[in-house]
C-alpha cells in the first residue's frame, strides 16, 4: 500500500486518521488501533469488522451515484483503510468564523438537511453527524464523511437519532446560529419532495421524510423529559 502521510487529522479511539497521497492523489488513511482493555482477539475482529463495514457502506453510496469518498485501497490484516480526500472545510468551521456571511451559513445548513436525506433514502444511517463530519465546497454544497459507525437500517428509531444528534451539536457547540436546526430540517423534508418517493432498497422501504421527522421530535422530547 503507497500511502505517503502528511498530517495527522485525528486521532480517536478506535482509529488514527492522517492526510496524505495515495498513487499521487489526495488520499485519508484511517489506521484501525487496538484497543488494550479488549481481548485481542475480540479486538482485531470487532475493528475489522467495522473497518470492512465502513468501506462496504461508501462503495454502495458511490455506485448510487452519491458524492462520498471513494475507497482505495483496504488492508484488513494492516487494519487501513485508504480513501478520497474530498475538498472542503469542516462545518465547525464555517459557523464558527465569525466572517462568514449569512448566506453561505444559511446555503450550508440547508445543504447539510439534504445530504441527509439523500444518505437515508439509501437505508443508511451516519451514526455520528458532528459538524466535524460534515464537509461544505465552495459553493456551500455539503459532503457528508467518516462513515465509521454508519449502518445500514430501515428502522425508523435510528433515523430519527441521527438527526437528533445533529441537533445537539448545533445547540450545544453553535449556539449562537438560531434556527440552525430548522434549516436543516426543513431542507431534508423539502429533498424528500423534490425527489419523490424513495426507491426500494434491498431490505425494503425505508422510513419517509415526514416519518423521520416525527420520530426526530418524538427522541428529542424524550431526551428532554429523562434529562
Amino acid at each position: 500500500m503507497v500511502f505517503i502521510p502528511d498530517k495527522r487529522l485525528h486521532l480517536g479511539a478506535e482509529a488514527e486518521v492522517w492526510s496524505g497521497s495515495w498513487m499521487g492523489r489526495s488520499a485519508v488513511s484511517k489506521q484501525r488501533r487496538s484497543r488494550q482493555w479488549r481481548h485481542p482477539n475480540l479486538d482485531k475482529r470487532l475493528g475489522t469488522r467495522r473497518m470492512v463495514s465502513e468501506a462496504k457502506i461508501l462503495m454502495r453510496l458511490h455506485n448510487a451515484g452519491i458524492t462520498v469518498p471513494q475507497v482505495w485501497d483496504l488492508d484488513i490484516p494492516g487494519g487501513r483503510l485508504i480513501i478520497q480526500r474530498m475538498p472542503g472545510i469542516p462545518l465547525i468551521e464555517i459557523l464558527n468564523n465569525a466572517e462568514t456571511s449569512e448566506q453561505l451559513v444559511i446555503k450550508a445548513l440547508r445543504s447539510t438537511g439534504a445530504a441527509i436525506r439523500i444518505l437515508h433514502r439509501q437505508a443508511i444511517t451516519h451514526g455520528d453527524l458532528s459538524s466535524n463530519n460534515i464537509l461544505i465546497d465552495e459553493q456551500g454544497n455539503a459532503v457528508l464523511i467518516d462513515f465509521g459507525l454508519a449502518v445500514i437500517d430501515y428502522e425508523v428509531e435510528r433515523f430519527g437519532i441521527d438527526l437528533h444528534v445533529i441537533d445537539e451539536i448545533l445547540s450545544a457547540s453553535h449556539p449562537n446560529h438560531h434556527g440552525a436546526i430548522d434549516l436543516v430540517l426543513s431542507a431534508y423534508l423539502e429533498e424528500e419532495k423534490s425527489l419523490g418517493t424513495a426507491p426500494e432498497q434491498s431490505g425494503g422501504l425505508v422510513p419517509t421524510a415526514e416519518e423521520v421527522l416525527e420520530r426526530f421530535e418524538n427522541v428529542r422530547s424524550r431526551v428532554r423529559y429523562h434529562g
